[in-house]
């Protein structure tokens, strides 16, 4: 084992509402959702050209639908993935469907067992059409998204894996 510490990089280049080239098959839109969960926002990534993937949409904001709905406008959106259903990653999916259309994947919330009690802000309404299971695999064109379930964070949790880029989308 190396010595060398893993750098944690506090900076981060971005506009809110502007898509960035990430690589070549993947782009990034930060929601203005700042908070110590979040980080600067939460990351809604869109997955390909042409016919796409769109990852997280995140939270009820019409500023970020609206920076999604402009960036996919002429492209195909064939697949929206949801990593788990926290306010800031599932609510923005279903508005988002109802502008671009496109199958809605992700794993439902499990019922907390009686009696317990939590603050976590949870998206109960959740209903993707797919249910994820882990290696859930979502296919476009020239991507390949493969679920992986993280429980831990939440229940539901998936990370997605694009080994394309050798890209693992934590959420």
């Amino acid at each position: 084992m190396s010595d060398a510490a893993i750098p944690f990089r506090k900076q981060m280049d971005f506009e809110y509402g502007v898509a960035e080239e990430v690589t070549p098959m993947v782009r990034r839109i930060v929601a203005r959702n700042p908070s110590g969960f979040t980080f600067h926002g939460t990351n809604t990534y869109i997955i390909g050209r042409g016919r796409v993937a769109v990852i997280d949409p995140g939270p009820l904001l019409d500023e970020h639908l609206e920076a999604l709905v402009r960036e996919l406008d002429g492209e195909t959106v064939e697949h929206i993935v949801v990593t788990h259903t926290h306010h800031d990653h599932s609510p923005g999916s279903e508005p988002l469907q109802n502008r671009v259309g496109g199958t809605l994947w992700g794993a439902r919330p499990r019922p907390l067992p009686a009696g317990t009690k939590t603050t976590e802000s949870i998206h109960w309404a959740f209903a993707p059409d797919e249910e994820l299971t882990d290696g859930t695999v979502v296919k476009g064109d020239g991507w390949t998204l493969e679920s992986i379930h993280t429980p831990g964070h939440m229940s539901n949790h998936m990370c997605f894996a694009l080994p394309e880029e050798d890209i693992l989308f934590s959420g």
